[in-house]
């Protein structure tokens, strides 16, 4: 029985009924992509795990706790556990086995955390926000832009426990690239934390180019020929979504500089000067997120300032348009009072010649008025 499938006895899936229990697992998570191989086929909770000695993938034989005993006495290799929301009692059994702290397997179950890195004895827990560019042929002011999940990481001295949270943010194809290079996972469970942080801010920053392709093109639609047509809720819309990607992101600065920067006690001093690139990427993409928070005020602010001058422009034109219709409104009613004497009322000429008069000064004002831009 492979490692995979033994899994079922540590987190409780072999009671009676547990087929039934998996089975409803398996249509609730409806959502999860199972595309990867590494996923248990049983549907449950379990993606992976493997047991690694001295950098190289051991034989998948035996259980989660056998494979927990082998690498305890071999002293030079760790056991890799990923999760994909698990329940509390899926994940019961796994929190006794490595010892983990309660309020920390908490937070991994119920999700929805701030990113944060957090110390337990010999076990760091911590926590990264996960972000996927949601594609969309057209920005509206209801698109997704920006997806958030969360991967929770346990690192100890001989394990690692990953939970994954949300539909995106797979660690298949990591562990498949680590596996490629034996020495950097030779250097322990460490290494394994590194790759995921490096893998978690790299994805920030291929979200934040996606985003500007959408900032770059709600800029040039304010800014072309009837700019002041946009819709505002676009750029409201970039807005919120740049505000998701901003919450996952910025808490993330202070834990990857104490990673960086103080000694802890299950990060490999060789690994920890590796915490300090993946640092400045994330002040990278920092730096880029404020600058696209001042850049979508200021297009709002341009946006705001044009739909103000098209209506003052509508405001011109409509009063240089009354003011020429002001002069026919008077005289006609002046002629329409019932007088008897009044200017040229008995002439033969007297109708034509204030047609002409009317004419005249209407014309006289469309062209004041067209010449100062009111028209």
């Amino acid at each position: 029985m492979t490692m995979a499938g033994n899994l079922r006895r540590v987190t409780g899936l072999d009671r009676v009924g547990g087929l039934r229990k998996v089975a409803r697992l398996g249509r609730r998570r409806s959502r999860v992509d199972l595309s990867h191989h590494a996923r248990s086929p049983l549907g449950s909770s379990v993606v992976n795990c493997v047991a690694y000695l001295d950098g190289v993938r051991a034989p998948a034989a035996g259980d989660l706790v056998s494979a927990v005993e082998e690498v305890r006495k071999h002293r030079h290799g760790f056991v890799w556990l990923g999760l994909h929301e698990p329940t509390n009692d899926e994940f019961a059994g796994i929190a006794e086995l490595f010892d983990l702290h309660p309020l920390a397997v908490e937070d991994a179950v119920e999700a929805h955390q701030r990113p944060k890195v957090e110390r337990y004895d010999e076990t760091l827990f911590a926590v990264f926000k996960t972000v996927c560019y949601v594609e969309h042929e057209q920005l509206t002011a209801t698109s997704e832009v920006v997806d958030t999940g969360e991967i929770m990481v346990f690192v100890g001295p001989d394990f690692v426990v990953t939970v994954r949270h949300g539909r995106h943010g797979s660690l298949g194809p990591l562990r498949e690239g680590l596996e490629a290079d034996p020495g950097q996972l030779a250097i322990g469970p460490s290494s394994v934390l590194h790759a995921i942080a490096d893998h978690v801010v790299d994805d920030y920053l291929h979200v934040i180019d996606s985003v500007q392709a959408d900032i770059d093109q709600v800029e040039a639609d304010v800014f072309a020929e009837n700019g002041a047509r946009t819709d505002p809720g676009r750029i409201y819309q970039l807005k919120r979504e740049l505000l998701e990607l901003k919450r996952a992101v910025v808490p993330l600065k202070r834990p990857l500089t104490d990673l960086a920067e103080h000694p802890v006690r299950v990060v490999d001093p060789q690994i920890q000067a590796y915490f300090r690139d993946v640092s400045d990427h994330l002040l990278r993409a920092t730096e880029q997120i404020a600058a696209f928070d001042e850049l979508l005020n200021s297009i709002l602010q341009a946006h705001l300032a044009q739909v103000t001058v098209a209506q003052n422009e509508d405001m011109r034109k409509i009063t240089a348009w009354a003011a020429v219709i002001a002069v026919p409104t008077m005289v006609c009613g002046v002629y329409g009072m019932n007088f008897d004497h009044m200017p040229e009322l008995h002439w033969r000429f007297g109708y034509p010649l204030m047609l002409g008069v009317i004419s005249g000064v209407c014309l006289l004002l469309y062209r004041g008025f067209r010449s100062n831009g009111w028209l």
